[in-house]
């Protein structure tokens, strides 16, 4: 069977649960993600993101088929959109794109990226993925601070709790998978609170011991996470606790250190 490869040619897209619009946004594509293109419909494509696993549904026009060379060579991207508010390029026509944190730039060089055979003029200076000091996670997800929570969000006007860990580790060239279960597969156990280090990652689970959540630590005592939106809220070996509510919104499972 023949394989066929796309690459994300647009800020953001949906990657739905069905082939349809009214279907729920289980994640998003980013500009530059890339696919495996696993079965086409007249007008949606089932793909699987080559980043994470995760699989969906899209609307065709907003991918570009590419050759397998160029998937291949969108595993090693190492230049990103980086955590700014304003991250253009521009298309040969002069259209742009505004592109959210995150965001890869396929084959740059020299001021431009490129997928297929279209060039994109490159407005900003990219993010380079290098080595990871914790202090550099603590900023980048710092820099998202009250960005809204959307369900299956990843980018900077809407995030879920796993796609805001996911964006702010790429960025410092950690790759975690998906959804909060699967993250909190990743890393080396810290077993006690107080060994806590800036950076580390906290899993919380529900009434039926399922994670469903996940922040990323502070310090020993305060973490940031999206709930509602992403926000500051202390926590303890119970869990999170929401001032606003008063009360405890999320109880704590587990803490992994990915660095």
């Amino acid at each position: 069977m023949e394989q066929y490869y796309g690459i994300c040619r647009v800020a953001v897209a949906p990657l739905r649960s069905e082939p349809s619009d009214r279907a729920e946004i289980a994640s998003q594509l980013l500009f530059g993600d890339h696919v495996e293109i696993i079965s086409k419909t007249e007008k949606w494509w089932q793909v699987r993101n080559a980043y994470d696993g995760y699989e969906g549904w899209m609307d065709f026009k907003q991918l570009t088929e590419v050759s397998l060379d160029e998937y291949t060579n969108n595993h090693n991207c190492k230049y990103l959109a980086p955590a700014e508010i304003v991250n253009i390029i521009t298309d040969t026509e002069g259209s742009k794109y505004y592109l959210s944190p995150g965001s890869n730039l396929p084959s740059f060089n020299n001021g431009y990226c490129s997928i297929g055979n279209e060039k994109y003029k490159v407005l900003f200076n990219p993010k380079v993925v290098s080595g990871t000091e914790p202090t550099d996670i603590i900023n980048t997800a710092l820099f998202f601070q009250n960005v809204a929570y959307l369900w299956g969000g990843k980018n900077l006007f809407g995030m879920d709790c796993s796609g805001f860990a996911q964006i702010v580790f790429k960025l410092q060239g950690i790759q975690l998978n998906r959804d909060a279960w699967q993250q909190a597969e990743q890393g080396e156990i810290v077993d006690f609170l107080p060994e806590v280090k800036p950076g580390d990652v906290a899993f919380f689970d529900n009434e039926n011991g399922r994670i469903i959540h996940v922040g990323i630590m502070l310090n020993t005592t305060d973490i940031i996470h999206a709930s509602g939106k992403v926000r500051i809220d202390p926590m303890d070996n119970q869990g999170i606790y929401n001032a606003e509510l008063g009360r405890y919104s999320h109880k704590l499972r587990i803490v992994k250190r990915l660095t």
